[in-house]
């Protein structure tokens, strides 16, 4: 199918406001821990910006969405992004597998999902990792967690064969990111309790932009999952403001 305009305008902004998102929950959680772990909480949520994306344009988006080898993605694919055009919709095994828009769009929107599922998990065990101990952290659990669920469900893995479907990432990110933030706690456990304002907010318009931010991208997040401009991605819109 021919790439359609309309569809490609709407999925560059919807990538566009995915995007935002990451900075978003920067502020957010960075307003709501102490003064003290603010600049180590941001930086997580930012660093997964660089780490992640350098994962995905490699390997990761392959590995989600290459064909199945097993129970998983094959990581030659899509390797590098070969294969993947800028021209002409997504192909694999010679069929098209995405349409309307550009493979490369639908690389770049569906690595925005993989940046921000990480930076979820942050909040839960905040002023517990430090920053090279979250790197290593961040790279394996995209390659061991996240690739292999995403794979299973939107890549045409086993879980999307029994019928599983998930429209906007609530199983892909947030259960994915939430059963692994509370095993992270079983190994890193408790929070110091040294300080008496550990859980008083240091800043909160920090949490009121983060929030504003994550709101906005939602609409993205949500109605760009219909991947087209289309009364799909209206109806997920509307319902992102209403719910």
């Amino acid at each position: 199918m021919a790439i359609e305009l309309a569809s490609t305008a709407y999925m560059l902004l919807c990538t566009a406001l995915v995007q935002l998102m990451t900075p978003g929950l920067a502020f957010f959680y960075g307003g709501l821990v102490s003064d003290k772990s603010v600049l180590t909480m941001m930086m997580q949520s930012f660093v997964s910006m660089g780490v992640a994306s350098i994962i995905w344009y490699t390997v990761g988006f392959s590995l989600c969405f290459g064909e199945s080898v097993g129970f998983f993605g094959n990581p030659t694919t899509y390797f590098g992004m070969m294969g993947v055009n800028v021209n002409e919709p997504l192909m694999r095994g010679g069929e098209v597998f995405i349409d309307k828009i550009p493979g490369l769009l639908f690389v770049a929107y569906q690595g925005m999902f993989a940046v921000i599922t990480p930076a979820l998990m942050t909040g839960a065990f905040a002023d517990r990792f430090r920053f090279k101990p979250y790197l290593l952290f961040l790279s394996i659990w995209l390659l061991v967690v996240y690739a292999p669920w995403c794979h299973w469900v939107w890549g045409g893995g086993w879980l999307a064969k029994w019928g599983v479907w998930d429209f906007a990432g609530g199983i892909v990110v947030h259960i994915t990111a939430g059963f692994s933030a509370l095993a992270s706690l079983l190994v890193v456990g408790r929070r110091p309790s040294d300080s008496k304002d550990l859980d008083v907010p240091h800043n909160v318009p920090f949490v009121a932009l983060g929030t504003a931010l994550l709101w906005f991208g939602w609409f993205g997040f949500n109605g760009g999952s219909a991947l087209a401009s289309s009364s799909t991605a209206v109806a997920a819109a509307v319902n992102s403001e209403i719910a």
